[in-house]
């Protein structure tokens, strides 16, 4: 069993990268990624205490692109934390997260909420702020009841302080992936918004620009639809990935390696993974 879709501290996560490794170790799993959004700040912590457990370890990150309708994540394994095309684009990504962070935090206290700078910091571990950590602030306030609401009520896309973020173009991150040589994966397809032939060709298109992989084993996936994402990826010659998308307390419900309890992603799936790379 593995679990290729994970999150830290490091980005919008609750726990920090060795503890994912010790959860996974726990799990089961024989290997985790760490995919933090944006950055790859936590890859070091996490890979020393795999080596420390025995755990196989696969360094990535999760990207948010453009996409007319829904959500468009894409992933990027073996990406290692070293200078490389991905790499230093993802440094003014992460210059402009700052940049929106600041500007929502802004918006909350011109409204009259009681967040203050240090309080994101402190609940973040640090800079690497996400909207989980706003909305575990606003919750620690009585602002909100949970973090859902807090997405719903105030932080989602549509709603009254959400803040655009940086996205790239999907050609440019799947180009930008495989010339730093890791590999691309679409995350939680379904997020698209975009279904049957329509989402295979626009998968298909994908797959022109370099895509190796489909994450058909998601954690909040039917069977049903996770059996439907296999074929898909099956029938484009694609990898069929998968994982929890654990976030610690941000994202009640999930655990690493079982997702909300029937998740299994087969070791299978990382062989494939590293045919793949060159």
């Amino acid at each position: 069993m593995i679990d290729l879709h994970t999150h830290s501290r490091f980005s919008d996560g609750s726990d920090s990268p060795q503890r994912i490794i010790e959860l996974a170790k726990t799990a089961g799993c024989s290997h985790v990624a760490l995919t933090d959004h944006d950055r790859l700040d936590g890859i070091g912590f996490a890979k020393q205490r795999a080596e420390e457990l025995g755990v196989g370890f696969v360094p990535g990150v999760e990207i948010s692109c453009i996409f007319q309708s829904g959500t468009f994540h894409l992933l990027a394994y073996f990406l290692e934390p070293i200078p490389g095309p991905l790499q230093d684009r993802l440094i003014d990504i992460q210059k402009a997260r700052m940049d929106r962070n600041m500007a929502l935090a802004r918006k909350l206290r011109d409204a009259g909420f009681p967040i203050s700078w240090d309080e994101l910091i402190e609940e973040a571990g640090g800079p690497n702020l996400g909207r989980p950590h706003f909305a575990a602030v606003m919750l620690k306030k009585g602002i909100v009841s949970s973090i859902q609401e807090a997405f719903d009520k105030y932080l989602a896309k549509g709603q009254a302080y959400y803040v655009p973020k940086m996205l790239l173009d999907p050609k440019e991150a799947i180009e930008l992936t495989l010339a730093s040589g890791a590999l691309p994966v679409i995350a939680h397809p379904l997020s698209l918004e975009v279904h049957g032939d329509e989402l295979s060709r626009y998968i298909s298109e994908l797959e022109s620009y370099g895509l190796v992989g489909i994450e058909s084993h998601y954690s909040r996936y039917t069977p049903q639809l996770r059996t439907l994402l296999v074929k898909l990826a099956e029938s484009l010659s694609l990898v069929a990935t998968g994982g929890s998308d654990y976030h610690g307390t941000y994202k009640t419900g999930l655990q690493i390696g079982t997702g909300e309890g029937d998740l299994l992603v087969p070791d299978s799936v990382l062989d494939q993974l590293r045919d793949r790379l060159n």
